[in-house]
Formats: C-alpha cells, structure tokens, sequence
C-alpha cells in the first residue's frame, strides 16, 4: 500500500464578517483560516485547518513552509514519528507557539488522509465511546449591542442548543452581570448560559462577577484571569462558588497538571493546534481524566465532535458557524447534540472554490 506523502498545498480561505467583533483582550477583523491538503502517491487527499483571524500571516506560513519540506515522503500513518521529528526540527526556535501550530495542522491532515485509506470515520479507527455530543452556541461578543446580544442566544435557542456562551470582561463588571440577566430573560430558565473572559479580568472583579451572578445560574466561568496565574484559579474556584474552564492557550499539559494539583479547575478545554493535533488532544484528555476533569474542547467543532466521542471524560463541544458555508459537509445537530460523521477522515473537506492558493 503506497502511504507516503506526495505533496502538500497550502490555502487560505476566509468566512464572511459583517464588521469587527471584540471580546475582553482582542479585536477580530477577519475570519480567516489556513487549510492544508497532503497529496498522497496514490492520489488520496488529506485536509487540516486551522483559525488565523488576521494575526502573522507570514509567520505562520513560514513555519508551514519550514516544516512541510520534513514531511514530503513520510507515511501518512507515522503520525507520532513525523510530530517528533518537527520537534527535534523546532527545538532551536522553540517548539511551542507557532511551531506547534503548524505541527498540529500537518498531524490532522495525516489523520485524515490515513483514515481515507482505512476507509473508516477517525472515531471508528480510534474507538468509539459514544455518538451524541452536546453542544453549545458560542459567542456573545462583547462589541455586541444588545439587540444583537439577544438576536444571536435566542437563534441558538431556536436552533435546539441548550446551552450558550457569552463574552465578558466590560471595564465595569456590573456591565456584565446585566448583559447576562438580559440573557436569562431572554432565553428562560431551562437554557444553561456560560460567561468567558478572555483572562480580560483580574481577580477581585472576577471574583465579584462570579458571586453577583450565581442567582443567574452561570454554568461555568471560561478563562476570567490570565491562564498563567494559577494561584488565582484556586482562589476563584474555592471562593467564587462557579466552575472554571481554561486551556485554550495551552501548548501542552504543564498548566493542565499545575491546576489539578491545585484543585483549581473543573473543565479541561483543550486546543488541537496549539497542542499539536489528534495525540496530543488525546493525551491531554486523559490527563484531565486521571483527576476527574471534564474535557470542553476550544472551537474546532469538526475535529472536536469524533474525538469527543472516542473518550470517556467529554462533556461538550463549542460550536460556531464560520466554516459551514466553506465546507462541503457541515457538522449535523440533532436537539442540541452534535453527531459524528460517518464518513471516511474527519468527513468534510474545503470546497475549492472558497479556497485560494498560498504555496
């Protein structure tokens, strides 16, 4: 069976915005995406993406083009083999940031391609656990007026979700907390409703937030100090009386296992680019299971949903439209479930047409 790696291209492609959105720490004036497809000798396709906005676009395609002259004839099975080997390659510069991002695009895009060969969705070839994945509508931008606020959660509503998220961290906490009772109304008192900061907050505020808003019955608090401040998440958890999620940012397990050990996190939200692709995800997954920590992955709903459903720990996805209209087979929701593909890789590819050519 021929299964090495022909040829790799590099794409970007980009999602309609009708004018800039703001959370706590950033202003997104893009929806943009890098897509790379891996070309095998017999001619199967493999495909990852990864969400760029506007930020670096020379920096990241630089690592892409560094790192997919390494790849050009490996095997597209020899995932974990081509991840150490882009380590060692990385190491002089650094192996997190950047670098692990492009690791992580290239590690999907195996993954897909080898899963083609098999014939089989990557839960099959990984093991399933389950087929339904709840989901949440995500977003609630912070530069949202409020019409446009209630527009989007009382949609989500409509559409089946459960469950929503909105942003937080305004100058003035108490701007939040009546955000979120406008939520609340808005949406009755069945639909769970969860709040992140974007680590925009310090601890006395966020603490304060917290508190105010427990009559509001707030799921969970996302990232509502800078992740690096775990002394900070033990604090909140023990005093704020609300869960905490964080690992969006996180480029391995180091702060997963700081913050277990501190028993100051409830949920494990892992990205799988910045950790660099399936193992990684997986890994980091079973590290939060090991202290009982549920995994409710950051944005990548198209890779999220089949992984979730090969572990025993997941609690959720993070579901955004963005890439829909790009791609030819859009995650399905049944109720306020997410249901894995059947079929062969991750099930969806770019259209070519929404797709523009980089290298």
């Amino acid at each position: 069976m021929k299964t090495r790696i022909r040829q790799i291209e590099l794409f970007s492609a980009k999602a309609k915005l009708a004018k800039p959105i703001s959370d706590a720490t950033h202003t997104l004036t893009e929806i943009s995406f890098i897509v790379t497809r891996i070309h095998t000798e017999t001619g199967i396709t493999g495909e990852g993406y990864l969400l760029s906005f506007q930020y670096s676009p020379q920096a990241i395609l630089g690592a892409l083009k560094d790192q997919r002259e390494k790849l050009i004839g490996e095997e597209v099975f020899n995932t974990v083999k081509a991840f150490s080997d882009l380590d060692h390659h990385n190491e002089y510069f650094g192996m997190e940031g950047i670098n692990r991002w492009a690791q992580g695009i290239y590690n999907i895009a195996m993954w897909d391609a080898w899963c083609k060969i098999l014939g089989q969705p990557i839960w099959k070839v990984l093991g399933a656990s389950g087929r339904k994945i709840p989901a949440y509508g995500s977003g609630g931008w912070i530069s949202y007026t409020t019409q446009e606020l209630i527009e989007e959660v009382t949609g989500y509503a409509k559409r089946g979700f459960k469950a929503v998220k909105i942003k937080v961290g305004k100058p003035d906490w108490k701007e939040d907390l009546e955000r979120l009772r406008l939520v609340r109304e808005a949406i009755g008192p069945h639909i769970n409703i969860m709040m992140d900061a974007n680590q925009g907050m310090n601890v006395p505020d966020a603490l304060a937030l917290a508190r105010s808003a427990r009559e509001l019955g707030i799921q969970w608090f996302e990232e509502p100090i800078v992740h690096t401040d775990y002394e900070g998440y033990r604090l909140l958890r023990n005093q704020a009386g609300i869960s905490l999620a964080m690992g969006e940012r996180e480029y391995s397990t180091v702060p997963l296992r700081e913050l277990a050990n501190r028993n100051a996190l409830d949920i494990w939200q892992p990205d799988i680019l910045r950790l660099g692709g399936v193992e990684a995800w997986r890994n980091s997954a079973a590290v939060a299971g090991a202290f009982n920590i549920q995994v409710l992955p950051h944005y990548y709903k198209d890779y999220d949903v089949p992984l979730l459903a090969t572990i025993p720990n997941g609690s959720g996805t993070e579901s955004f439209d963005w890439i829909d209209p790009l791609i030819d087979n859009p995650v399905q929701f049944e109720n306020g479930y997410a249901i894995p593909h059947d079929k062969p890789g991750w099930g969806f590819g770019f259209k070519d047409e929404c797709l523009n050519l980089l290298a």
